[in-house]
């Protein structure tokens, strides 16, 4: 068994300011992180995860413990940078890992939070992981329906993240590849747009080519509205006794657009705790927010006018 194609992309959307999330594509390491925080926090927490993986992922880095260890680092590297950076704090990112073994013919997976792992083997795609969400947990314990789960306003809260903590619980499991094998790592931009039925249609329409469908999915999820960013990360195994080549990866990363359309939004939903989470919503950045609030204050202050100048006449 070895790694044949490869393909690895992400998109910022058509609803966000910018692209929080990361991936690798270097065999045998595959990897997503979706980030989260305030500013551009959650872009710094996905990429420091990508980047700890990457950097520390070596030729003896095997099965589930190695790539537990691998995201034990991130998740180290990201909570010291929040404590030394405030404006980093409370940042945050899910990731979903796949580390090849050709030897063995073997797929570990290392999981935190609500990214997922796919595996399209003989036409039927296959969730590898489990959302570590609050609406999988209500899926579980029978409070709620799939179909519920899906429509659910709180379906994106997730309850394990890489650095919000000092340690992190990661879920591992190892799957026996076999020949023509297509695993699929992709973040939540994919899944809240898309149905398992309709990935599976966009990767055997393109099929199953890697790079063809990486960006059919990209180009589906678009299509149904494209709310949040979305990587998708692709890479299949064939029979061991082919004539070797290098595995490559076709990446591609497509750019933030330049002018923002007005409905675009740069931060994730709003928090009922937070009192300027209504104005991040709607696309104000610091300059939009004193706007904002100067403008509440000159209406305030013509009201108060107007009231004076009532009871005066």
């Amino acid at each position: 068994m070895r790694i044949g194609r490869a393909a690895g992309f992400t998109d910022t959307g058509r609803r966000r300011l910018r692209n929080e999330d990361a991936f690798i594509c270097e065999p045998p390491l595959f990897a997503v992180a979706d980030g989260m925080g305030g500013a551009r926090a959650g872009e710094v927490a996905a990429r420091l995860a990508a980047g700890a993986l990457e950097e520390e992922a070596g030729a003896e880095t095997r099965g589930e413990e190695g790539v537990k260890a691998l995201i034990v680092e991130a998740n180290r590297r990201i909570w010291e940078r929040a404590l030394a950076d405030p404006t980093t704090a409370g940042m945050g990112t899910t990731v979903t890992a796949a580390l090849v073994d050709a030897e063995r013919g073997t797929v570990a997976i290392g999981h935190v939070g609500d990214s997922r792992a796919y595996l399209l083997r003989d036409g039927v795609l296959e969730q590898l992981t489990t959302d570590h969400s609050l609406v999988a947990e209500l899926v579980e314990s029978g409070v709620l329906t799939p179909e519920e789960a899906e429509r659910h306003p709180q379906r994106s809260a997730i309850t394990r993240a890489l650095g919000t903590e000092p340690t992190v619980e990661v879920e591992t499991f190892t799957v026996s590849g076999q020949e023509g094998d297509l695993f699929l790592l992709c973040s939540d931009g994919v899944t809240v747009m898309l149905s398992d039925e309709d990935v599976a249609a966009a990767l055997e329409t393109a099929g199953r080519d890697p790079e063809t469908g990486a960006e059919a999915v990209v180009a589906a999820a678009n299509a149904r509205g494209g709310e949040d960013n979305i990587t998708v990360v692709l890479f299949e195994l064939t029979d061991g006794e082919s004539p070797a080549a290098e595995p490559a990866c076709v990446e591609r990363e497509l750019a933030v657009p330049e002018v923002a359309a007005p409905d675009l939004v740069s931060d994730p939903a709003p928090d009922a705790d937070d009192p300027e989470a209504d104005l991040r919503r709607h696309g104000a950045g610091p300059g939009g927010r004193f706007a904002a609030l100067a403008l509440i204050a000159t209406v305030l202050v013509i009201a108060a006018l107007a009231l004076y100048w009532g009871v005066t006449k």
